[in-house]
């Protein structure tokens, strides 16, 4: 199955369930909390990778072994044996029956069914791009970063053809700067406080699709005080504006990343921006 993101965005919007389906029971970044997601609706999902201290790649977000293991410890100086016993706790903080997958797991479980959004690429982009290509799926692969120079030769030296989008909140230049590089630049994740921004306005979505750029938007929450899209967000979706929420962002841009990727499907589908399943 051969993935296109141009092709699909055409059709409708992508969306993005971020670190998969979770709650309740279910901790976040493993193949349930995809599998759910996939099921809900989601077209891509995203996921984190940390390096252990032998050399193994595991599904996991830096530095959050406090929270979603109740363990004071850091996976990044442990060995693949040590990291296998460890298990999720859910979210009253009782130990779940759910381990930390491998990427390697990961990729060989989702093929062919999904795009993937690799967060933490530059940190070990070698071996990232090693199992990505051993696993023939650079096609469903997607990378995403700040635009600084560090990491944007990273990225032209390790994966030059895997579709990738800078996180900008200001243009500075770096759309007339990827056009001409050796990079797969497929369009923007465009953060913004207000509609007035420079990444916020019409004006510039307009200036990436006329480009044949796509725009990606966030309606995560991961700090109330940190705006990633004017307030156009789950929260507010949630809490009785659907429409202000969701549905502005389903009409202005192609990418939607959501935790609440059951809701938001719905929600486009009901109002006739999304296909029923």
């Amino acid at each position: 199955m051969k993935f296109n993101l141009f092709e699909a965005a055409s059709d409708q919007n992508i969306l993005c369930a971020h670190r998969g389906v979770w709650g309740g029971n279910i901790p976040c970044n493993n193949l349930l909390a995809y599998d759910i997601a996939i099921n809900q609706g989601a077209d891509m999902v995203e996921t984190d990778v940390t390096r252990a201290g032998d050399g193994e790649l595991f599904i996991f977000h830096p530095g959050m072994e406090r929270v979603q293991l109740r363990r004071d410890i850091d996976i990044r100086k442990m060995s693949t044996a040590e990291i296998r016993e460890l298990r999720y706790v859910n979210y009253d903080g009782t130990p779940t029956n759910i381990g930390l997958n491998t990427l390697d797991e990961l990729l060989e479980h989702l093929k062919g069914r999904c795009f993937i959004n690799i967060d933490k690429f530059g940190d070990n982009p070698a071996e990232i791009i090693e199992k990505v290509k051993r696993h023939d799926m650079k096609d469903q692969i997607i990378l995403k970063c700040s635009p600084n120079q560090k990491q944007l030769d990273i990225v032209e030296k390790y994966a030059p053809d895997i579709q990738f989008l800078p996180v900008i909140s200001t243009d500075n230049g770096i759309h007339e700067e990827l056009k001409h590089r050796n990079i797969n630049y497929i369009g923007s994740e465009l953060i913004f406080t207000t509609e007035q921004d420079e990444c916020g306005r019409a004006e510039y979505r307009d200036m990436l699709h006329r480009d044949g750029k796509l725009c990606w938007v966030n309606t995560i929450i991961y700090d109330y005080k940190v705006v990633l899209s004017a307030n156009h967000s789950d929260d507010t979706a949630l809490a009785g504006d659907p429409e202000y929420g969701w549905g502005w962002c389903a009409d202005n841009f192609d990418i939607i990343q959501t935790d609440w990727i059951g809701a938001l499907s719905a929600y486009l589908v009901k109002t006739g921006r999304r296909h029923p399943r």
